[in-house]
Formats: C-alpha cells, structure tokens, sequence
C-alpha cells in the first residue's frame, strides 16, 4: 500500500457536507477529489481554473445590492398580500397586461 500524509483543513460544515454530496454522485470521496485537485494543479503548474471576480449585468448587480440591503435590515422587503397582487405588480412593471 502506498504511503500516504494527512491534510488537515478547515472548512464550513454547509460546504463540506454539499461538496460530500456532489462528489458521492460521481462514485468518489472528498478525500479522492482533494488528491484530484492536487494532482490537476501540479500538472497545471498553478490552480486548474481561472480565477476572476464574477461579472453581472446592471440589473443583477442592483438585484443583488437590494437584496444586501434587506438582509441588513436597511431597507424594507416589499410584501403582497397575494401571489395574484405580486404578479399583477410584475406584469406592470414589465409592461405585460
């Protein structure tokens, strides 16, 4: 057998527990796709993706600040008090009647 070292990494319980999920779907454990990810960069001579900030367009981008701005409590989610009057609003404001 293969000599092998421990990684010791910290990592959030929510992000571990997703990414177990994801790669038992591919028939391999967490610790095969660290090696994998290890191995990938070795032969890569660097990380095996591009980094780069992510771009939205305007409208997502503002979605998003709103959405901050909610969850900090600055600004005051907008509520229906039902889906037809939710949808109704929708419908005007994209022009659809």
């Amino acid at each position: 057998m293969a000599k092998t070292a421990s990684l010791n990494i910290r990592i959030d319980p929510e992000t571990k527990s997703t990414a177990e999920e994801l790669f038992a779907s591919f028939g391999i454990t967490l610790t095969d796709a660290v090696n994998m990810f290890l191995r990938k960069s070795i032969m890569e001579g660097g990380l095996p993706f591009d980094l780069k900030q992510p771009r939205y367009n305007t409208a997502t981008e503002d979605a998003m600040a709103e959405a901050r701005e909610i969850m900090s409590g600055r600004l005051q989610a907008k509520a229906y008090p039902s889906a037809r009057a939710l949808f109704e609003e929708l419908d005007k404001e994209t022009g659809i009647c």
